[in-house]
């Protein structure tokens, strides 16, 4: 289980790639702000991350070396399944665990039918693109049973937001950790709708009366913000605090690339109020350290109503936010000491637990996905020869051809091969290619022993695969 949660949580960085150049793009286009309309048109990747993610989790969960086929499958899953919400009941959203659960669907039906073989007349649907059919015929049932259930999720969690009112500083606590702890199942779109648009009302000054939390504190309502106001120590603060942490615990080797996906998140948060590219790579890796950030931003907001600090914003809680409503904002300038504040409280929080509980979070996960490391005596090995080619193409003749390799990769030593059938693996016609060993750690994991220009082979083996 906890391989396969890192596996899901690497999936995920598939379309985080894709939204933190969206996110700012979309808020600095805004018509607040410098009002380009066309860029407006990045905004759509938001729209549609139930499809990303489907997507991602499809081809990253997929058994393969080519991810073409899974990506479709993925996307074929999200696409029948809000389909079939919409035609059963359009107000039904599973939002971002409709996407989980599409990907998840996928990628299992790609690696279990990927090499059915059917009757010679139906011989084009079978193999890799059986999937393809199945998953149109899986999905279907599937958006019919969700039609049934999800609707009892979402009317609880509205009557729930309902009675968080009344709650006072707990209230607004439950709020902050009910909206992160919910996202993966899509359910807090439900409680936001709500808090954001419905909560309370107030009449302004021309007659008109308005409802919920954002439009009631941009019209002047002075006990409005008290729900809204913890997101800024989040997004602001804490969300930075956290790339910092990942990017400190980071191997070496890989710190500098942690450090790039980590800058780029902390900036979506703090400019477009967009969380998701840093929460996204450790959501599933660490569901401790997620729920931790949920009770912290729950924590957050009951702290400024406590101070009696109110603070709202239009699109979301991002120091742009922040700095345009400051001015009917209540004791406001204090949310930048407590945001400091809770900063070092996320970082030191974050990072201690990282380090010390060794989180396999994005810069510190493991190269190798096999069951066996490299022994140090083969950092010593050398190759009689330097033809990496020819080496490389008999290594795969002699593992079963391409045709038995569903994945490869190498660590500093080794050649690492996932196969369908390690039966068809010789071992010694593979040593006479000039490497030093074969370890069949099970019936589908092959190490090959080279030494280290193990890398220079892989890079041909992984040509010849290729072809």
């Amino acid at each position: 289980m906890k391989k396969f949660m890192q596996n899901l949580g690497k999936s995920m960085l598939i379309p985080i790639v894709a939204m933190p150049i969206a996110g700012i793009l979309f808020r600095l286009s805004a018509e607040d702000l410098l009002n380009i309309t066309l860029f407006q048109a990045a905004g759509v990747i938001f729209e549609n991350m139930d499809a990303l993610i489907a997507i991602g989790i499809a081809m990253g969960l997929a058994k393969t070396k080519d991810r073409g086929i899974p990506a479709l499958t993925g996307y074929l899953a999200i696409t029948i399944l809000n389909k079939g919400l919409e035609t059963m009941n359009p107000e039904l959203d599973m939002s971002v665990f409709g996407g989980v659960l599409s990907g998840l669907i996928a990628a299992a039906v790609y690696n279990r039918f990927k090499d059915t073989k059917l009757p010679a007349m139906f011989s084009f649907f079978g193999g890799e693109k059986w999937p393809i059919t199945l998953i149109i015929l899986i999905m279907i049932p599937v958006a019919g049973l969700s039609a049934l259930v999800w609707p009892y999720a979402q009317a609880g969690i509205d009557s729930f937001a309902q009675s968080l009112v009344g709650m006072g500083a707990f209230g607004i606590f439950l709020f902050g950790f009910l909206n992160r702890f919910l996202l993966p199942f899509g359910l807090h779109h439900v409680l936001n709708t709500y808090i954001y648009f419905g909560l309370g009302s107030y009449e302004t000054a021309d007659g008109e009366v308005v409802t919920g939390e954002i439009t009631r504190f941009l019209n002047g309502d002075p006990t409005a913000g008290y729900f809204l106001g913890g997101f800024f120590i989040v997004m602001i603060f804490g969300v930075p605090a956290i790339a910092l942490a990942i990017t400190r615990a980071a191997h070496k080797k890989k710190k500098e690339k942690t450090k790039a996906l980590m800058s780029s998140g902390g900036l979506t948060s703090v400019v477009a109020g967009l969380t998701e590219p840093i929460e996204f790579t450790f959501i599933f890796t660490s569901p401790l350290l997620y729920f931790i950030h949920a009770v912290y931003t729950g924590l957050a907001g009951a702290t400024l109503y406590m101070l009696s600090i109110r603070h709202g914003f239009s699109w979301g809680g991002s120091a742009i936010d922040y700095a345009l409503n400051l001015g009917i904002a209540e004791n406001g300038i204090f949310i930048i000491p407590i945001g400091l504040a809770f900063g070092l409280l996320y970082y030191f929080t974050f990072y201690t637990l990282i380090v010390r509980r060794d989180i396999k979070v994005i810069g510190r996960e493991e190269d190798v996905e096999f069951d066996q490391e490299s022994d140090e005596s083969e950092q010593d090995l050398k190759l009689g020869h330097s033809k990496f080619e020819y080496m490389a193409k008999k290594i795969l003749e002699n593992v079963g051809g391409k045709e038995n390799v569903t994945d490869y990769e190498n660590c500093m030593t080794r050649l690492r091969l996932v196969v369908k059938d390690a039966g068809l693996v010789d071992e010694d016609k593979i040593k006479q290619t000039g490497a030093h060993g074969v370890v069949k750690v099970d019936d589908q994991h092959v190490q090959v022993i080279i030494g280290p220009q193990a890398n220079v082979v892989t890079e041909e083996f992984g040509k010849q695969v290729d072809k």
